[in-house]
């Protein structure tokens, strides 16, 4: 086992690499990088297998077969590009140097070696400097100002070589969009009029300040109304999906539940952020045919939401709960469905989860690099470059508020539209 100094100076360079630029939004590449500098540390010379990374980092069940699912080596190979890069770049002065060889799963830790310092070369002994002629001194003069404005229009010609080079890599950069999104958004990308995203606008009755609660038609016969209210998290949706589409150089048109016609969503490509309890237009139009928001009507969570798989699988729950809302949110479940519209030409995306916190971790998770990589590999596409229709179930933790990771853990693609 490595001395404690030293298992403290590596462990240091890996958070380093995890929370650089490179690997930033990356979750599922930096628990992978963590996992393998704990393996490296603890275990010097040991080499993870591809089955034990599988189920240990990236969740899969205990039947992994590297033959049909290539989601390690797929992560592996992203994790070598960026060590590469985060070394070209940010830490091209490490003295700690992470690697990973092609080839291997186990992690290569050590010091890079110090650049060697020039010994100086001794001068000869100068001739004794005698006293210089007039003529001499003006000509020196004139050459010495001839050199400075020479290297004067060198630097000014280098720093504007330098401004126009910046302002290039700036405008690729901005013109670039990842591959996996625009794959993903494809559908939402090449209509004449740009999609909308529809947040949802529940019903509410009572006032802020002494509570409201959602509307009960059945009792509520004339109540006051308040439809002006949605959660945090559908904002930080909306602006999450704003930020994507603008890297996908497309704009996008919002607008509340309450206020969408089915006449906008025949029309239209729709993105609906947030569950049917509340984006009320959802109850309207054909949604998920497999996994469902329904409240229990029964039992120990009587009353609490859930997603129902309507034809469960082996291994699988016939209900997703999250945390009861008599406890602090901890866990969350969210739905991500994409199906086409009320015309068949429009597509449609319903990104939602059982609390506001889950339907910001769906938005999340289908705008990010990483975890749409990830999804794509488990998705079927058609010839003409599509995404075909799927619903799946993601597994949200939250930690303070906030959620931190999620993990699909439930899975439905070539889905009949009939």
């Amino acid at each position: 086992m490595r001395s404690l100094n030293e298992k403290e100076l590596y462990l240091a360079q890996i958070e380093k690499i995890a929370n650089s630029s490179l690997l930033h939004g990356s979750e599922s590449l930096c628990k992978l990088l963590r996992y393998l500098a704990r393996n490296a540390v603890d275990y010097p010379g040991s080499h993870p297998k591809e089955y034990q990374i599988a189920t240990e980092v990236f969740g899969r069940s205990a039947d992994f077969d590297p033959q049909m699912d290539s989601a390690v080596r797929v992560q592996v190979g992203r994790l070598r590009q960026k060590l590469h890069d985060y070394y070209a770049s940010e830490g091209i002065g490490d003295v700690v140097v992470v690697e990973l060889p092609k080839g291997s799963y186990a992690l290569g830790l050590h010091r890079r070696d110090p650049a060697p310092i020039p010994t100086p070369i001794a001068k000869e002994t100068e001739p004794p400097v005698l006293p210089t002629p007039l003529v001499s001194r003006q000509r020196s003069w004139a050459i010495a100002v001839t050199v400075l404005s020479l290297l004067l229009a060198l630097a000014i010609a280098e720093i504007v070589g330098q401004r126009i080079t910046g302002n290039k890599a700036a405008e690729a950069a901005e013109n670039y969009s990842s591959p996996a999104l625009r794959l993903f958004w494809k559908a939402f990308l090449n209509g004449a009029e740009e999609p909308w995203v529809v947040f949802s606008n529940a019903s509410f009755v009572g006032r802020p300040e002494t509570g409201m609660r959602y509307l009960d038609p059945a009792r509520d016969t004339q109540p006051k109304i308040l439809d002006h209210y949605t959660g945090v998290g559908e904002v930080l949706a909306v602006h999450e999906l704003d930020h994507v589409f603008s890297t996908l150089h497309r704009q996008l048109r919002v607008k509340r539940g309450s206020l969408l016609s089915l006449d906008d969503v025949k029309n239209n490509d729709v993105i609906f952020v947030g569950s049917p309890a509340e984006n009320l237009t959802l109850r309207d139009i054909p949604g998920s045919r497999e996994f469902v928001f329904r409240r229990l009507n029964e039992g120990p969570r009587k009353g609490d939401l859930a997603i129902v798989s309507l034809h469960s699988q082996a291994g699988e729950p016939k209900e997703f709960l999250g945390t009861p809302n008599n406890l602090q949110l901890t866990d969350d479940y969210a739905v991500i469905a994409l199906t086409r519209g009320l015309n068949p030409s429009r597509s449609i995306l319903i990104l939602a989860g059982t609390t506001t916190l889950g339907t910001q971790a769906a938005v999340e998770y289908v705008c990010r690099q990483s975890s749409v990589e990830q999804l794509l590999l488990r998705l079927s596409v058609t010839p003409s470059g599509e995404v075909e229709p799927f619903e799946a179930v993601l597994h949200v933790k939250v930690t303070r508020g906030v959620p931190i990771e999620s993990e699909v853990v439930a899975l439905r693609k070539g889905i009949s539209q009939q």
